[in-house]
């Protein structure tokens, strides 16, 4: 006999089937779900390089090479071509005007400095014999001057006689013709030694002139020897820190060869260089920027050196502090010609995600996800990027290369 089924029963079953199948949607939706989640592209955030908008100031800089030099480095040359005795003071070494740096050997000196002493002897004797010669010389031509005077007048006296003479007929017209010449050639002979007489004694002046020009040369050689002779004791020229020095014992050194160099290192002055393709966009007074390991500082770009080398363009900077504590001789680092300033621009800092041009895209992150984003750049340089539109303050950007996510709009961070 049939029995009726309870109706909460069929109640049951029924409602156990509908939860069965709920939970079989439920299964499935999760794991379509989890499988998008494993599907959609992601990075590590590890792997990334994220920077924070901000607004600050952009410079637009080139790029340059700074060497740090002594404000001024005067070099000792060798006085007299010698070799090197003894050294001193070596480099790194803290020196006082005057101090003796090293020592030459003084004997190829002080042989040159007693001939030259000789020769001044010589000279100064020869002008002596001079004026002996010159006294005895003016005065057998004043003697001959006088005999000849003397003979003039007798010859004229003669003349006289003979004119007498003729008149009273004791005469001939010859006699007082011969009479006539030898007056003639008397007083001929008189101005020839008046005239011999005087010249010598302008020739013999010039003689002793001459000779006293080369005494007075001569002593001038004795001195520069004496001077050199001094010098052999190579001293500083004035205080600071000894450079370099020539440490060659021994060594033959040429005159004028460079020996030892001084520095003041208290204050330095900056050489720069920078590609030529620069050139026209570098002027006198701009502002530069110089950064070292512990500092940066500021400076003015003073003078542009002409000469182009090998593709490079030199330029001095006048530091605003030229005696800052971080600086050191011949230390290179790097340098920045400041070309143009922006203040108060959203900004964010420089890496591989900006690769040039005005438009381009980024990756922004929103919560867990990165979302590429058109953005426009501005100004630019080693340090920021300058962002005219895009984003806001605040945002956080991906500036890791990512390349490899070019083709894709968002990205999954992870952990």
């Amino acid at each position: 006999m049939d029995r009726k089924i309870d109706k909460s029963a069929i109640n049951k079953k029924r409602n156990g089937r509908i939860l069965k199948w709920v939970f079989i949607a439920l299964a499935m939706l999760a794991v379509v779900w989890f499988g998008l989640r494993l599907l959609r592209p992601s990075a590590d955030e590890d792997n990334l390089r994220f920077a924070v908008v901000e607004t600050g100031d952009v410079l637009n800089t080139i790029n340059a090479t700074a060497l740090v030099l002594p404000a001024f480095e005067e070099q000792v040359n060798a006085p007299v071509a010698t070799t090197i005795k003894e050294v001193i003071l070596t480099a790194g070494t803290q020196v006082q005007s005057g101090d003796i740096l090293l020592r030459l050997d003084r004997d190829y000196v002080g042989l040159q400095l007693d001939g030259r002493r000789d020769q001044l002897s010589l000279k100064e004797n020869n002008i002596g014999l001079l004026q002996l010669e010159y006294q005895r010389d003016l005065k057998e031509l004043g003697y001959n001057a006088e005999i000849k005077k003397l003979e003039l007048a007798a010859a004229e006296a003669r003349l006289g006689d003979a004119h007498r003479l003729l008149k009273v007929g004791g005469a001939t017209e010859e006699e007082v013709e011969a009479a006539e010449l030898a007056v003639k050639i008397t007083k001929l002979e008189a101005d020839k030694l008046d005239n011999q007489l005087s010249y010598s004694r302008n020739s013999l002046a010039g003689r002793e002139r001459k000779l006293k020009l080369e005494v007075g040369m001569e002593e001038k050689e004795v001195q520069q020897l004496s001077r050199k002779l001094r010098e052999t004791d190579v001293r500083a020229p004035r205080s600071g820190v000894v450079t370099w020095v020539n440490e060659n014992l021994g060594q033959q050194v040429a005159e004028g060869a460079p020996l030892a160099r001084i520095a003041n290192l208290g204050r330095y002055k900056i050489e720069g260089t920078c590609s030529d393709r620069y050139a026209e966009q570098l002027t006198v007074g701009m502002a530069v920027e110089l950064r070292l390991p512990r500092a940066k500082l500021s400076g003015t770009l003073t003078d542009i050196l002409p000469e182009v080398t090998g593709n490079t363009i030199r330029f001095r900077v006048e530091l605003d502090d030229s005696s800052d504590e971080n600086l050191r001789p011949n230390l290179r680092a790097e340098l920045y010609v400041i070309t143009e300033k922006r203040e108060n621009v959203l900004r964010v800092k420089n890496g591989p995600a900006f690769r040039g041009g005005k438009r381009q895209s980024v990756f922004v992150v929103r919560g867990n996800e990165a979302i590429r984003t058109e953005i426009l750049a501005g100004l630019r340089n080693g340090d920021y990027v300058e962002l005219e539109g895009g984003v806001k303050a605040g945002d956080k950007i991906v500036i890791s290369d990512t390349e490899e996510y070019e083709r894709l709009s968002r990205l999954q961070l992870s952990n």
